[in-house]
C-alpha cells in the first residue's frame, strides 16, 4: 500500500513537472514595448531617443534628431543578439559628423535624398540652386539637410506591434528648395522582426522630393571587421551608370557581364576590386540599382543579404524604382561607433531605396516633382531572420 502510494505520487509529481515544462515551452513572448529617454539637446531643443522591442528578440534605437535608427538589434542563428548597424554612442557623434566626411549613419536624408548634378535644377521653367556640399554637387539635401532636424514625435500602438511617428515641416526655401514641404517618417517595429519605414509628404507649390534612409548594415554584426564576405542579391537586370563625380549619366545600362550583375546571391567582396572604371571612380560600388518592378506599383522585394557565419538575413522591400548599394568606401577609420569599435572601409552597406540621383535633370528618369493638392508616399520594410 505505502509503495502503491509512493509510486503514485512519483507519477503526479511527473505529471506536475511536464506540465510546468509546457507551460514555461508555450509563454508567450513579452508585448511590444517602446520607451523613451532624454538623448541630448540641439541648440536648447531637447533630443529623446526612442527604444521599440517587439517581443521576439528585436529592439530599435532611434533619436529624434535627423530621425536617427541609432541601432538595430536582432538574433542571429543561435539565439545570440547584435546590433546590425553602424551608428554613434552620443549624440555628440552625429553632430560631429561633418564636412566630407559626414556619413549619415541611420538618417533621413532629404529634402533630396542622393545627389543633385551642381546643385541645379529647372522645376516648371523656374532654375533653383541648392548647396554643393560634394565633390561639385549637392548631395542629401544639402548642408544642413533632413538628418540634421530635430524631429516631432508620438507614439504609435498597432496591433502587430509598436511605432514612432515623427515631423518635420521644412519652411520654403530652405536649403534652396521650393514650397513648404510637411514631412511625416513612421517606424513600425512587428512581431515578425520586420522595420517598416512610410514616408508621407505634402507641399503648398511645386518642388522635387526624394526620401530615404541612410542605415548601414553589418549582418554579422557592428563591431566586425567588414561585409566583404556577406552575400547580396539585388532584384534588378539593370543600373545607372555614373560620370566621375557620381552624377548618373542618364543612361540605364544593364548589369549582366558585368560586377555590378548582383541578380543571384554573390558576396560583396567578390567583384569589389575589379579593374572597372564605375568601381575605380567611386572606390567600390555607390550606384543605383533599377529595381525590377514589372507593371508592379506595390511593395516588392529590392534586394536580400546573408550573413554566412551568424545566419543573419535582411530582405528590402519597397515602392521605390530604385536602390542606392553602398559599401562604405569613404570610411576612414576615424570613427569609433556604439559599441567602441573602430570603423573603416567596408565596415558595413546600405540598401537606400529611393528614386533615381539627380532626377531633375533627366527626364528619362521617373519623376521626383510634387505638387500641391498631391502626396508624396513610400514605403520600405527592412525583414530580418536567421538560418
Amino acid at each position: 500500500m505505502g509503495g502503491n502510494r509512493l509510486l503514485r505520487l512519483i507519477v503526479l509529481a511527473g505529471v506536475a513537472g511536464l506540465t510546468a515544462c509546457s507551460s514555461t515551452a508555450t509563454t508567450p513572448a513579452e508585448p511590444p514595448s517602446i520607451a523613451s529617454e532624454p538623448f541630448g539637446q540641439v541648440d536648447a531643443t531637447p533630443v529623446t531617443r526612442y527604444t521599440l522591442t517587439n517581443g521576439h528578440g528585436m529592439r530599435v534605437r532611434i533619436l529624434t534628431y535627423g530621425g536617427i535608427i541609432q541601432s538595430i538589434e536582432v538574433p542571429d542563428r543561435t539565439g545570440h543578439v547584435g546590433n546590425v548597424v553602424l551608428g554613434f554612442p552620443t549624440l555628440a557623434g552625429y553632430l560631429n559628423n561633418t564636412g566630407s566626411a559626414k556619413t549619415y549613419f541611420g538618417a533621413i536624408v532629404g529634402r533630396y535624398g542622393n545627389r543633385i548634378a551642381k546643385g541645379a535644377f529647372s522645376l516648371n521653367g523656374n532654375e533653383y540652386h541648392v548647396p554643393i556640399n560634394n565633390n561639385g554637387n549637392s548631395l542629401h539635401g544639402g548642408t544642413a539637410g533632413f538628418d540634421t532636424k530635430v524631429w516631432q514625435a508620438s507614439q504609435r500602438n498597432t496591433s502587430d506591434g509598436v511605432g514612432l511617428k515623427l515631423q518635420y515641416v521644412s519652411p520654403a526655401g530652405e536649403m534652396g528648395y521650393p514650397g513648404t514641404l510637411t514631412t511625416t517618417v513612421t517606424y513600425t517595429l512587428n512581431q515578425r522582426n520586420e522595420l517598416r519605414i512610410n514616408y508621407h509628404a505634402t507641399t503648398d507649390a511645386p518642388t522635387v522630393i526624394n526620401l530615404t534612409n541612410h542605415s548601414y548594415f553589418n549582418l554579422a554584426g557592428e563591431d566586425t571587421l567588414d561585409i566583404y564576405g556577406q552575400r547580396v542579391t539585388i532584384h534588378a537586370d539593370n543600373y545607372t551608370p555614373t560620370d566621375p563625380t557620381q552624377i548618373p549619366t542618364g543612361q540605364i545600362a544593364p548589369v549582366q557581364g558585368t560586377p555590378f550583375d548582383f541578380t543571384a546571391p554573390t558576396p560583396i567582396g567578390a567583384r569589389i576590386s575589379a579593374n572597372d572604371p564605375q568601381l575605380l571612380s567611386a572606390h567600390g560600388y555607390d550606384h543605383n540599382w533599377v529595381i525590377n518592378r514589372g507593371n508592379n506599383t506595390g511593395l516588392v522585394e529590392a534586394a536580400r543579404a546573408e550573413d554566412p557565419q551568424t545566419g543573419r538575413t535582411l530582405t528590402v522591400s519597397t515602392t521605390e524604382p530604385g536602390v542606392q548599394f553602398y559599401t562604405s568606401n569613404f570610411i576612414d577609420g576615424a570613427f569609433a561607433g556604439t559599441s567602441g569599435h573602430v570603423y573603416r572601409q567596408g565596415a558595413g552597406f546600405t540598401m537606400e531605396t529611393q528614386h533615381y540621383p539627380d532626377s531633375p535633370n533627366h527626364p528619362n528618369f521617373p519623376t521626383t516633382a510634387l505638387n500641391p493638392g498631391r502626396t508624396y508616399e513610400s514605403t520600405t520594410v527592412f525583414a530580418f531572420g536567421a538560418g
